[in-house]
This record gives C-alpha cells, sequence and structure tokens, in this order.
C-alpha cells in the first residue's frame, strides 16, 4: 500500500515541478528538465490516441489474434507520460549537487537583495527548490543581473 502511496505522490510531485521548472533556453543546454517535461506534455496529448487506436483497429478488423500484441502496445503508450510525470516527481525530491545548492544560494540572495520577499534559504535544497529560485530570477531580476549566469 505504502508504494502506491509513493508512486501516486511522485507523479504529483512530477506534475507540481513541471508546472514549476521554468521553460527557457538559457537553462535547457544545463538541464533535462525541459525535454523531458515537453515529451510528457506531447505524451498526455497524443499517447491515449495511440492506445486507443491501437486496440480499435484490431476490433474494426475483428483480429482477435492480435489484440494481446494491441493491449500491450496501448499499455505501453500509457505508460510513457507516467514514466515522465514519475522522472520529474523524483527529480523534484532530488538534493542539489553542491555546486547547484551554491548557484541556488547565490540566486536567492541576489533576489533578496534587489529587496523582493522570499521563503529562507533551504540548507539542503532540492531540484524543487532550485525550480522556484529560478522562476523568481527570470520573473524579478533584469537581464544584467542574470547575465553572470547565463
Amino acid at each position: 500500500m505504502s508504494d502506491r502511496a509513493g508512486l501516486t505522490q511522485s507523479l504529483k510531485n512530477g506534475q507540481r515541478y513541471m508546472e514549476t521548472w521554468p521553460m527557457r533556453k538559457e537553462l535547457t543546454p544545463l538541464f533535462p528538465e525541459q525535454r523531458i517535461i515537453k515529451a510528457t506534455r506531447f505524451g498526455i496529448k497524443v499517447m491515449p490516441a495511440v492506445a486507443a487506436i491501437s486496440i480499435l483497429t484490431q476490433m474494426t478488423f475483428s483480429n482477435a489474434q492480435a489484440m494481446p500484441q494491441a493491449i500491450v502496445v496501448a499499455l505501453f503508450a500509457i505508460s510513457l507520460p507516467l514514466q515522465g510525470m514519475w522522472w520529474l516527481g523524483n527529480r523534484a525530491n532530488t538534493q542539489l549537487p553542491p555546486s547547484l545548492a551554491a548557484w541556488y544560494r547565490e540566486l536567492h540572495q541576489k533576489i533578496t537583495e534587489t529587496g523582493f520577499a522570499l521563503e529562507p534559504v533551504n540548507a539542503n535544497p532540492r531540484y524543487r527548490e532550485l525550480a522556484v529560485i529560478l522562476n523568481r530570477a527570470f520573473r524579478q531580476l533584469d537581464k544584467n543581473a542574470l547575465e553572470r549566469w547565463f
């Protein structure tokens, strides 16, 4: 039961992280998130149709022998966006490596120095906190302040 709750929570965390992560071209070479988010969103839109078509095609042609394969293809298609959400949920809860944690602290300090209110700096930041800070930085800091990092 706890594994199911863990999977469900990971999928929910992935959904939140997907909504939080800033989709900026400056971040594309640094992090895989943007590619994973784009693929997951694409999968959410397309894969249910692929699953339905794989089964409906076999039903239309009364091809009962191919139905098991069609069901496997449908299950695989449905699982792809779930895999993306699961990966994002796990990534959101992963602690930042020391170099990224230092970058997180620098960004946090720069934002607070410009007069914007933030939650206190997290001693052990995760990718989730980095996403929030990056969002705030792109919204509230001018291009000159961001030039140092990008």
